[in-house]
């Protein structure tokens, strides 16, 4: 969820909470007052009862004053302490029955003692109260109607700064020269998130700069010397002088030279790749490719006696030429090279998918760990960089590749869509 959405929720629930808990409040203080009215109205008409019969020695007639109901009732109480109580009261004016609030006392006549209940109408108290509550809950409806107005236009107006920010970091390209440019803002947080953003980009910058002038320079000094290593290797190898054990010697040599040489090739690649460095795109067809290097690695196939399966299909894509051929020598010659004598290799490709799949070692391999760098067998001769090299160029197309075991194949598959 957004920021800004799971601010908006946050400031709606407390709002909603507080109003909704006000409002009973509320409500409660308003029936409160309103009866305690009453009740002072009641204590007043109770009081004329009592002086009207101290005044007149007689009880009053029970008729209906002011709509208010006066009752008597002979009690042999002595002691009666006033009380307030919610009852029904009869209209005889509309002829039904109304909540009422009554007073209940006490007065004597004649040494004899009458309990005396004085009843009033509480509807217009409620219709009252009613009004001021629906009043009460427009008004919250409406406060809480600007404010998810407010929340959802204002402030995203407030963020639109940092959306702009968020989708230049996005955007941002290391090997870009262009600056990020970003919008100047009145929001002293956001300002420094800007000068933040634009300090680390052109640090960052700066170090890939570094970096790569440092790799392609190291790279391109190692080849030279490795180079006439190797040039001086071959002409010691051809020396006829040489006993078993020299020979032997200088052929080791010689094998991890032409390794070194490999992983600086491999090295230098993966940082052309990583950087985009490389723009020889053109349009080809992967059935064409895969045919071609099937014919390269013929000699390979029928040393170790496999069994090749291709169910070729068109499948035209706008790659660099030469990473393609990287891409399908990588995958053919590790199918090959982790295969054993009578195994077998199915290729699949289709519009959507490209499928390796080559018996291997019975057991699976661990998926997050074999496209690492240098992640190799302990019987393997290679640089460990292979699999290394797929994986990156598959990302720098939008390709998806995993690995899964469906024994009694190891299969590579590489998704077009990415998904």
């Amino acid at each position: 969820m957004k920021l800004a959405a799971q601010y908006s929720k946050a400031s709606i629930i407390i709002t909603v909470s507080v109003l909704f808990i006000a409002g009973i409040v509320y409500y409660i203080a308003i029936s409160y007052i309103a009866n305690n009215q009453l009740d002072r109205d009641l204590t007043e008409e109770i009081d004329e009862v009592v002086d009207y019969v101290k005044l007149n020695h007689r009880l009053p007639k029970q008729v209906d004053f002011d709509e208010d109901q006066t009752t008597f009732f002979k009690t042999d109480q002595k002691q009666f302490k006033r009380r307030f109580f919610d009852t029904i009261y009869n209209n005889p004016r509309e002829n039904k029955n109304e909540s009422g609030r009554a007073v209940a006392g006490l007065v004597t006549l004649n040494g004899e003692n009458y309990k005396v209940i004085v009843a009033e109408s509480k509807e217009a108290t409620e219709y009252l109260i009613q009004m001021i509550s629906a009043i009460t809950v427009a008004l919250m409806a409406l406060l809480l109607l600007i404010l998810v107005i407010t929340n959802r236009f204002i402030l995203n107006g407030l963020w639109q700064s940092f959306f702009n920010t968020l989708r230049q970091l996005k955007a941002f390209n290391i090997t870009d020269d262009s600056d990020l440019n970003l919008k100047a803002t009145r929001i002293d947080e956001f300002r420094e998130l800007n000068d933040a953003v634009l300090t680390m980009s052109s640090k960052v910058k700066t170090d890939y700069q570094n970096l790569k002038s440092f790799t392609e320079n190291a790279s391109h000094e190692m080849m030279t010397p490795i180079a006439v290593v190797i040039s001086k290797l071959d002409t010691l190898i051809q020396d006829e002088t040489l006993n078993a054990e020299q020979y032997a010697q200088i052929t080791g040599i010689y094998g991890s030279i032409n390794k070194l040489s490999r992983l600086n090739q491999s090295l230098l690649l993966l940082v052309k790749i990583d950087n985009n460095l490389i723009y020889d795109n053109v349009t080809l067809d992967l059935k064409d490719v895969i045919l071609e290097k099937l014919s390269q690695f013929q000699e390979l196939i029928q040393n170790k006696k496999i069994t090749i399966t291709f169910h070729p299909h068109e499948k035209a894509v706008n790659l660099s030429k030469s990473l393609v051929d990287i891409l399908i020598n990588n995958l053919l010659s590790n199918a090959i090279k982790h295969n054993y004598n009578g195994g077998e290799i199915h290729i699949e490709l289709n519009s959507q998918k490209l499928i390796f799949k080559n018996t291997g070692e019975k057991m699976q391999l661990e998926e997050n760990k074999i496209f690492e760098r240098f992640q190799k067998s302990t019987t393997s001769e290679g640089t460990g960089l292979g699999l290394t090299i797929v994986k990156n160029i598959c990302n720098s197309y939008g390709f998806k590749i995993s690995y899964y075991y469906r024994e009694p194949l190891h299969c590579f598959e590489i998704d077009f869509n990415g998904k």
